[in-house]
């Protein structure tokens, strides 16, 4: 199938486009700037995407460049990016980023259905309001998860206005090769120097999934986004535990295929500024996905040990 996919510079956007490449789709990934203008790990991302996935610099979401995309023709229309400007902040900008997030949304899917747009997966997170499981209410966690939960609305109206069928693809807390800088490479960088790895809140419950995983469960879905009739929603999930026993269960992985002395130190949390628990509950068929575990165990210390550990 012909699928647009945008976001594919962030982290789990770069593994979608690829696992949809693999899958033998022709996947389309718009840029907002030029390829060039990418640095970090979004710069390595663009430049390990498969050399099948087409690319299209200058081109946001909702732009005059993005809709002719859109009437070239296409089967599934992938929204998989959003505004993280500042996600972190309480000063996160919720209209700008809806807005952002939305742009002329009207116009697309118009332009998608003329031209016999199939199905729109949305990427949804477990951090918005209402969804997954877990200590209620099922708040958003932050005014980045009221951006989300709201451009998910927007979407849910207009694709059943234009009667476009509507996936919604929510992510938990994925982990894996070309993450940014969090909790996992915070652990391999006092590993690497020698030191004991500090958690300050073990006791949160979280559902951390292997990127590689999540990304297979998601090119399943866009698969057989074709055949859907209505709205529908997939949220995998992956290691469902507290994160001190995610921390023990990772360093144990890693510190026996790198060799490496891996100490950790799990601090009293007595604060909990965020829920304490939210997890999703969709359990994917490994078998079905022919997905190995093991394998993916291996490639994540393949790629922390060159970039941690191997300087030659």
């Amino acid at each position: 199938m012909k699928v647009l996919l945008t976001g594919a510079t962030s982290f789990t956007g770069y593994w979608f486009a690829s696992a949809l490449s693999n899958a033998g789709h022709h996947v389309i990934t718009p840029l907002r700037g030029r390829r060039d203008s990418y640095e970090g790990l979004r710069r390595e991302r663009i430049s390990h995407l498969p050399a099948q996935v087409q690319i299209v610099e200058n081109c946001p979401f909702g732009s005059e460049r993005f809709l002719d995309l859109m009437r070239g023709g296409l089967d599934i229309l992938c929204h998989h990016a959003a505004d993280v400007t500042n996600y972190k902040s309480i000063d996160f900008d919720v209209p700008a980023a809806l807005l952002s997030n939305t742009n002329n949304i009207q116009s697309i899917l118009r332009s998608g259905r003329d031209v016999g747009l199939m199905a729109v997966v949305l990427t949804g997170s477990v951090f918005e309001a209402g969804e997954g499981a877990g200590s209620f209410p099922l708040r958003a966690f932050s005014p980045y998860g009221l951006s989300k939960g709201l451009t998910s609305e927007v979407f849910r109206f207009w694709c059943n206005e234009f009667e476009v069928p509507l996936a919604k693809f929510v992510i938990s807390n994925p982990f894996g090769p070309w993450e940014e800088e969090r909790f996992c490479a915070y652990l391999m960088r006092c590993w690497a120097q020698g030191k004991s790895a500090v958690i300050n809140t073990p006791a949160y419950v979280r559902d951390n999934i292997h990127v590689s995983l999540l990304a297979s469960v998601y090119a399943n879905l866009v698969g057989r986004a074709g055949d859907l009739l209505s709205f529908t929603r997939l949220g995998p999930s992956g290691y469902v535990e507290n994160q001190g026993a995610f921390a023990r269960r990772f360093a144990e992985q890693m510190g026996r295929r790198l060799n490496l002395t891996t100490e950790l130190q799990l601090e009293m949390q007595t604060q909990f500024p965020e829920p304490a628990v939210r997890i999703n509950t969709d359990i994917p068929d490994l078998t079905a996905l022919n997905w190995s575990e093991e394998i993916a165990w291996d490639r994540l210390a393949d790629y922390y040990g060159a970039r941690y550990l191997r300087t030659t």
